[in-house]
C-alpha cells in the first residue's frame, strides 16, 4: 500500500485552451487544462481533475444535455468519451483531423462535429452499449474554410455552422424539403459566433470584426414541411460593437436564449453584455489585459464564465450584480518550487512569474496570491508554526509573509544585490538562510528581527540547495564545487564537515529523523551519508530510470542526451523509508532506500504536446530538409518552431509559439504520509493514498435492491444494509434502514462501517437532524462516527464541518428557543383571553366552583369518618 499513490487532483492551474462549459444544475463549470479537464463546484468551493487524460491538449469539450457525458477531442483530433458520474473512459474515437467545435443537440440524441469545413453529424452515444458508439450519420458540405462554430435550434431539427469564410451555414438535421441548406453572407471577417433564438428559426452572427448581423426567417420552425420550398432567410440589420475603434478583434461570444443576453469579448480583456434583438448596452467590464478565449453562461443565464488562455486565468462573474463568484489563476510560467505547511492542510508554490500562491489541499483552490516579488521565485517554505510562508528570488529579495492579515512583514536583503537560488529555515523557525547563486555565499537572517547575522563562506560555486536538520541546529549545504557543507549553528556558524563528492551537487535532503542525508549529483547518481560520522553509506545509480526523451529539435538520441541528465529534487517518505526522485523528464521514481532498488516510477504527464515526451522521433516528420519541428510556418499565429538559443532551458520566449519542455522542478511529501505532491510543467499534482474518498462508485449490480436491503434488516446484519442503502442512494430507504438499527449497537456499527460511507452517512445524519424528530438517535450516530474516525477524517475536516456544524449546535438550540417562545406565548394568550371574559361567565365560573368546594367537604366527611371510629 506504500506505494499505491494513485492521483489525486491537479493544482497550479485552472485553464489552458479549449472552451468552458457549466454543468446542467449551473453550480459547476467544466474547465480543460492541458490534457486534462478540472470541475470546480462554485457551490461548494472545490475543485476536482478528473483522471482522465488525452494524448495532446484538449481543443474542445462537448457536454451532453443531461450533464453525463463528455466529449474531449485534443488538437489531432482524438476523441474520448468520458462519464462524469463514474469518472471513467468510455470510448476513444479519431476523427483524424483537428476539430473546431463540437456540440450536442438538445435534445441529446446527435451530435455536429466540425472540422476542416465539413460539419459531420453523429447519433449521440445511448444507454444501448454498441461496439461503435461514435455512429455517422450525415456529412455536410458547403463552407469553402475552417469551421469555426456551431448552434442548434431548441427542437434539434436545424443547425447552424460558422467559418472562416465569413459566411454561415444552416443545415436542416432531417431531410426538409424547404430546409436543406442555406448560406448567408454580409460579414467582412471570421465568424466567431452563431445563435438561433429560442423557439424560432432567426439567427444572430457575430464576426471578428466586431459586426452582428440579426436575420429573421419568414418560417416558423413548425413550418418546416416537405412538400414546398420556401425563402428562409433575410437580412434584418447591422450593428457594430466597436464603431469608435477602442478594442482590438472580438475573440469570444456567448448567447443566453431565454434571457436574450449577447455576451462578447475582446482581445483587450474588455467584454460587454447586450440586450437583443434591440442591442441595448447592459454592461461593460475590463477583465484583464489578456485576450478573452472563452466565454460560456449558466443554464439560468445568472453567472458568466470567461476563460483568458494568456494568464490562466478563469473568472465567473454574476452581471447583475456586478461581482466576482469565482476567480482564480494559475502560475502562466513554470511553476519552480513548492512547499507542504505542517499540517498537511496547505500548500505553497512559487513560480516564474514571481508569485506566491497558498493552495487549500481539500479544496485544491487558491486562496492567497502574494505579488511582491519582481522576478523569478528559486524557494518557498512554511515555518513550524505554519503561519508564515517565506520565499527567495532571483530580484535579491528574502520575503516572509504573514497567512493570518496576507501581508509582507518581513524583507531581508544581502549587502551587495545577489541573486538567491536556495531557501532554508530552522525549525524553531528563528533562522533563515538563503544560497547565492553569483556570489557562492550562504546569507543568515533572524527572522524576528530581519536583521542579516551571518555571511557563510567556503563554496567555491552556485549554492544549489540548503537544509536544516530536523533534530538538531545544523545547517547543509551542497554547491557546484562537488561538496556539501554541514555548519554549526550553535558554535559561531563555523564549518562542522566537508563531504567531498563525485560530481556537481544538485539537491540534499535530510531523512525526518535526521541520522542520514542523501544529495542528488550531476553524474546521476543519489548518494546517502551520515551526517555524524561523515561517512557514504550507500547510493543509487539511477541516470537510466529516469528515461529521458528526445526533443524535437535535437540532433542526437534520447540514449545519449540521457547521459547528461540528473536528478534535481529529492524528498524522503515520512517513514523515512522510501525516497522520491524528480528531474527533466516525465518520470518521478521512488526508491527504497534500504534495498536501494527502484519500487515503482510514476509517469506525471502523457500529454504529447510537451516537449521532451517521445523517446524516438517520429520518421513521419522528417523530411530532406530536416525535422518539421524545425519549419516556420510564418506570420501570424502559425505554430512554427524556431531552433532555440544557446543556453535556453525553457523555449525561445520570443518565437511565436514553442513547446514547453517536460520536467520536475520541486518533490514534498506530505507530513502525515498519505499524499505527495510535485511541481511540473503540467501544474502541481498531487498524488495521494486517499483516492478513493474522492469519488466512490456505488457497485450496482444485479443484487442490490430493496429487497435485498430489507432481507438484510431481517437477518440483523446492519453493517451490509446500510452499505446497500447507500449504494441505492434513495433517501427513503436509507432512513428507514438507519432507524432499524438498535440505539445499543450504534457504536458497534459505526466501528466496522467502510471508511469510504462514514462521510456520507456523517451528511445523512446532518440532513435527518433538521427534519427528523429523533434527534438524540442521530446525535448518537454523530457522536459515534466522529469518536471512531475522526482521526482519519482530519485530512477532509473542512468538508465534515461544514455538514455537522450546523445542525448540532444551532439546530438543537434553535428548537429549544421556539419551544420558549411558543409556550410564553401561549401563557400570554391563555392571560389576555382570561381578562376578556365577560362578568356573568365570571358569576357561573363562581358557582360552578362553590358547588364543587361543597362536594368536596362532603367527601372528606365520608371519607374521615371510618378513621374516627377506628381510633
Amino acid at each position: 500500500m506504500k506505494f499505491a499513490y494513485k492521483f489525486s487532483n491537479l493544482l497550479g492551474a485552472v485553464y489552458r485552451h479549449g472552451n468552458l462549459s457549466f454543468s446542467k444544475d449551473g453550480n459547476s463549470v467544466i474547465s480543460p487544462v492541458g490534457n486534462r479537464i478540472s470541475i470546480f463546484d462554485l457551490k461548494n468551493n472545490k475543485s476536482e481533475t478528473l483522471p482522465v487524460s488525452t494524448n495532446k491538449n484538449i481543443a474542445c469539450v462537448g457536454l451532453s444535455p443531461d450533464g453525463n457525458l463528455a466529449i474531449l477531442v485534443d488538437e489531432d483530433g482524438a476523441a474520448v468519451l468520458v462519464s462524469l458520474i463514474t469518472r471513467a473512459v468510455l470510448y476513444h474515437h479519431h476523427f483524424h483531423k483537428p476539430v473546431g467545435s463540437i456540440r450536442f443537440s438538445p435534445d441529446g440524441r446527435k451530435f455536429v462535429v466540425t472540422k476542416e469545413n465539413v460539419a459531420l453529424m453523429y447519433h449521440a452515444p445511448g444507454k444501448i452499449r454498441e461496439f461503435n458508439t461514435f455512429a455517422l450519420d450525415k456529412s455536410y458540405f458547403g463552407p469553402y474554410d475552417e469551421t469555426t462554430c456551431i448552434d442548434w435550434t431548441d427542437d434539434s431539427k436545424c443547425f447552424a455552422v460558422g467559418s472562416k469564410d465569413m459566411t454561415t451555414w444552416v443545415f436542416g438535421a432531417e431531410r426538409w424539403a424547404n430546409l436543406l441548406y442555406y448560406s448567408l453572407g454580409g460579414h467582412k471577417d471570421i465568424i466567431v459566433g452563431c445563435f438561433f433564438e429560442k423557439d424560432s428559426l432567426n439567427l444572430y452572427t457575430v464576426s471578428r470584426d466586431g459586426t452582428l448581423c440579426v436575420w429573421e426567417s419568414d418560417t416558423e420552425l413548425d413550418g418546416l414541411q416537405e412538400d414546398k420550398i420556401v425563402e428562409i432567410m433575410e437580412d434584418d440589420g447591422e450593428h457594430f460593437f466597436n464603431k469608435e475603434g477602442d478594442f482590438n478583434n472580438l475573440t469570444a461570444v456567448a448567447f443566453h436564449k431565454r434571457t436574450h443576453i449577447l455576451v462578447t469579448g475582446f482581445a483587450s480583456g474588455a467584454f460587454y453584455l447586450h440586450e437583443l434583438p434591440e442591442f441595448d448596452l447592459v454592461h461593460s467590464l475590463s477583465i484583464s489585459d489578456q485576450r478573452i478565449s472563452t466565454i460560456a453562461l449558466n443554464p439560468t443565464g445568472d453567472w458568466i464564465g470567461f476563460g483568458c488562455s494568456g494568464l490562466g486565468q478563469l473568472l465567473v462573474w454574476e452581471w447583475q450584480s456586478e461581482s466576482y463568484v469565482f476567480k482564480q489563476q494559475g502560475h502562466f510560467n513554470n511553476m519552480a518550487s513548492l512547499a507542504y505547511s505542517p499540517d498537511g492542510q496547505y500548500l505553497a508554490t512559487g513560480g516564474d512569474d514571481g508569485k506566491v500562491k497558498v493552495w487549500n489541499c481539500s479544496s485544491g483552490l487558491c486562496f492567497v496570491t502574494f505579488k511582491e516579488h519582481t522576478s523569478s521565485i528559486t524557494g518557498v517554505a512554511f515555518t513550524s508554526s505554519g503561519l508564515v510562508v517565506l520565499s527567495a528570488s532571483l530580484d535579491g529579495t528574502v520575503r516572509a509573509f504573514d497567512l493570518h492579515r496576507y501581508r509582507n512583514f518581513r524583507t531581508m536583503t544581502s549587502p551587495q544585490p545577489t541573486q538567491f537560488s536556495s531557501l532554508a529555515v530552522d525549525l524553531s523557525g528563528d533562522l533563515v538562510c538563503a544560497g547565492a547563486q553569483d556570489s557562492f555565499e550562504i546569507f543568515l537572517w533572524s527572522m524576528q528581527t530581519g536583521r542579516l547575522l551571518e555571511v557563510l563562506s567556503g563554496h567555491e560555486g552556485p549554492v544549489s540547495c540548503l537544509c536544516f536538520s530536523p533534530v538538531q541546529s545544523v545547517l547543509v549545504s551542497v554547491s557546484w564545487d562537488k561538496t556539501v557543507r554541514l555548519w554549526d549553528m550553535l558554535d559561531s556558524w563555523q564549518t562542522k564537515e566537508v563531504l567531498r563528492l563525485n560530481s556537481d551537487g544538485l539537491a540534499v535532503a535530510y531523512r525526518p529523523d535526521g541520522q542520514e542525508l542523501a544529495v542528488a549529483t550531476l553524474d546521476g547518481e543519489i548518494t546517502f551519508w551520515s551526517p555524524q560520522a561523515a561517512t557514504q553509506t550507500g547510493s543509487i545509480v539511477g541516470r537510466h530510470d529516469l528515461q529521458i526523451g528526445r526533443k524535437e529539435t535535437e540532433k542526437i538520441t534520447a540514449k545519449q542526451s540521457a547521459k547528461g541528465k540528473a536528478f534535481t529534487c529529492l524528498c524522503y517518505s515520512a517513514d523515512g523509508e522510501s525516497m522520491l526522485a524528480g528531474g527533466h523528464s516525465k518520470f518521478v521514481c521512488i526508491y527504497n532506500i534500504k534495498e536501494q532498488i527502484l519500487m515503482k516510477k510514476f509517469e506525471i504527464s502523457c500529454n504529447m504536446s510537451l516537449d521532451a515526451m517521445e523517446e524516438f522521433l517520429d520518421r513521419r516528420k522528417m523530411t530532406e530538409f530536416g525535422s518539421l519541428a524545425l519549419v516556420d510556418e510564418g506570420a501570424g499565429d502559425g505554430d512554427g518552431v524556431e531552433l532555440r538559443l544557446p543556453g535556453v532551458r525553457r523555449g525561445d520566449m520570443s518565437s511565436r509559439h514553442f513547446k514547453p519542455e517536460i520536467r520536475v522542478t520541486s518533490l514534498h511529501f506530505s507530513p502525515t504520509g498519505r499524499s505527495w505532491a510535485a511541481a511540473s510543467t503540467e501544474g502541481l499534482l498531487v498524488y495521494s493514498l486517499d483516492t478513493s474518498l474522492v469519488f466512490d462508485p456505488y457497485d450496482l449490480d444485479m443484487d442490490v435492491t430493496p429487497v435485498s436491503v430489507r432481507h438484510q434488516l431481517k437477518k440483523k446484519e446492519w453493517t451490509s444494509a446500510i452499505v446497500l442503502a447507500f449504494r441505492l442512494n434513495e433517501t427513503s430507504l436509507i432512513r428507514e434502514v438507519l432507524e432499524s438499527v438498535p440505539y445499543n449497537q450504534t457504536e458497534l456499527v459505526s466501528s466496522s462501517l467502510p471508511d469510504v460511507y462514514v462521510e456520507k452517512l456523517l451528511d445523512f445524519v446532518a440532513s435527518s437532524l433538521e427534519k427528523s424528530r429523533h434527534l438524540q438517535f442521530y446525535l448518537t450516530w454523530a457522536q459515534n462516527l466522529l469518536t471512531l474516525h475522526g482521526q482519519k477524517l482530519k485530512s477532509r475536516s473542512d468538508e465534515t464541518r461544514v455538514y455537522i456544524s450546523p445542525n448540532l449546535f444551532s439546530l438543537p438550540l434553535a428548537s429549544c428557543d421556539w419551544n420558549i417562545y411558543t409556550i410564553r406565548y401561549t401563557a400570554a394568550l391563555a392571560k389576555q383571553r382570561g381578562m376578556k371574559r365577560t362578568a356573568t361567565d365570571c358569576l357561573v365560573d363562581e358557582e360552578v366552583d362553590e358547588a364543587e368546594v361543597m362536594d368536596s367537604e362532603d367527601e372528606e366527611e365520608d371519607m374521615s369518618d371510618p378513621v374516627i371510629v377506628e381510633s
